[in-house]
């Protein structure tokens, strides 16, 4: 039996399971707070509710502040702030789901949003949203993106952010190779080849082959065939012909234009390399550019992923952060006024810039901070532009996470090594991914 279809029923196993558990929990007398199998209520308005912050720790000190404002602007409403680390909140999530103790409000990004949803912990937003004074302030392509994720078009999660893949230049180099800037994919192989000097260790690119290449290489993949679509029916574009010619050429710079050690570089290394030697080129995303700037300030640039040459910029979806409200919540009515207040134009513009991110609300991505950091306005622009069109990843698939790493980033460190061709990486990355379609689809009508 193939593996992923395997992973699929444990996960539909644990979903069934987490059901049982919460409806025996509120049968044997427990107040249901918190699980799954409550549907919750309105509530009053007033009173406290409680907030899980997904990636704790990082970034408490602005919610602390946006939530002193919120409860400045709402006196009768308190908010218990709860700090969950980014790397354990999936499972606490889970437990809590199972075994009670929801919050009524938590972050929620599109990377976890299906096995969330999937599980009936979280209340479709789109009434509330078609009445809220957000409907028209929140950046259609991060709700197009929300929607996607769920899995069945609904909206479990507000927008606050997205990160955005950005390819950061060194224009000092660029300056004395007499280049132009790498806005297009013809440019972007042209700097490659002509910032390369291996006799000097200096080299055009340098490309991600350790852990997260996957995501990354499927960006360039699909940046340059110009395919728009992951899937085409029931069967994943990524094998398409032109997408393996696309891969092939990028992963043909490993070697050529890139370090040797690029075989293994996570995003850690690929930066500190980028920082500190003489690389012309680096595919990361807007969240490195503090680094960048310690190291580099006045000697580079960054900008979204190149073009084709007819101008057009495909790009695949980053994971878009959000906050959901739980069903369990028996106050509702305060937790999405905490929602509506977040997700605002002043408190979502607050927290963009200190998480150095793209705000969802409109109003906010217009802001004089998005206007003076250019890597961060030309991600907005691209995000919101026409000439932009978004693969749209498919992060509803219980699979996915372990499709797109433990799966398949050795098959892409032997592509770089010449051990397997581009052609076969792809097609046994759609095999699998055809295989986890089709499993979703069953058990989901």
């Amino acid at each position: 039996m193939n593996s992923s279809i395997r992973r699929s029923r444990r996960v539909a196993l644990a979903v069934a399971l987490g059901s049982v558990l919460a409806l025996t929990a509120t049968a044997c007398g427990d107040d249901g707070s918190g699980s799954a199998g409550d549907k919750g209520g309105d509530g009053s308005g007033k009173g406290e509710i409680t907030f899980w912050d997904n990636n704790g720790g990082v970034r408490t000190d602005i919610w602390k502040e946006i939530i002193a404002d919120f409860e400045k602007a709402n006196p009768d409403i308190k908010v218990k702030y709860v700090g969950v680390p980014a790397d354990s909140v999936q499972s606490k999530y889970d437990t809590a789901i199972q075994g009670g103790g929801l919050p009524d409000v938590g972050g929620v990004g599109t990377a976890m949003l299906a096995e969330v949803a999937a599980q009936g912990a979280l209340e479709p937003l789109d009434d509330r949203l078609a009445e809220s004074d957000l409907k028209d302030q929140l950046n259609a392509k991060f709700l197009d993106s929300v929607k996607a994720a769920g899995g069945d078009r609904k909206t479990y999660s507000v927008p606050t952010s997205a990160n955005n893949g950005t390819l950061w230049y060194r224009t000092d180099l660029f300056q004395q190779a007499g280049l132009e800037a790498p806005t297009t994919w013809t440019k972007f192989y042209t700097a490659a080849d002509k910032l390369t000097n291996k006799g000097e260790n200096a080299f055009g690119y340098t490309i991600r082959g350790g852990a997260g290449s996957i995501a990354q290489a499927l960006d360039a993949t699909y940046g340059q065939s110009g395919i728009t679509e992951f899937w085409s029916g029931d069967r994943t574009t990524v094998n398409d012909p032109e997408n393996v010619a696309a891969l092939e050429k990028y992963t043909g710079l490993y070697k050529k234009d890139t370090p040797a050690a690029d075989v293994n570089n996570d995003f850690t290394k690929m930066v500190a390399q980028w920082d500190s030697g003489t690389i012309g080129m680096l595919s990361h995303n807007l969240g490195s550019f503090g680094d960048h700037q310690k190291a580099l300030a006045g000697k580079f640039k960054g900008i979204p992923a190149p073009t084709r040459d007819d101008g057009t910029r495909v790009q695949v979806s980053n994971p878009v952060d959000g906050l959901g409200l739980f069903k369990s919540s028996k106050n509702k009515t305060a937790a999405w006024k905490f929602i509506e207040f977040a997700a605002g134009h002043e408190s979502n513009s607050k927290w963009n810039e200190t998480a150095g991110q793209v705000p969802a609300n409109l109003e906010a991505a217009q802001d004089s901070w998005v206007r003076s950091s250019e890597p961060t306005k030309l991600a907005a622009e691209a995000l919101s532009g026409d000439g932009t069109e978004i693969v749209q990843l498919p992060y509803y698939l219980p699979d996915w996470n372990t499709i797109s790493k433990a799966d398949n980033e050795p098959n892409f460190q032997k592509v770089l090594l010449g051990k397997m061709s581009a052609k076969d990486f792809l097609d046994t990355l759609a095999e699998q991914l055809n295989a986890a379609q089709a499993d979703w689809k069953k058990n989901h009508g």
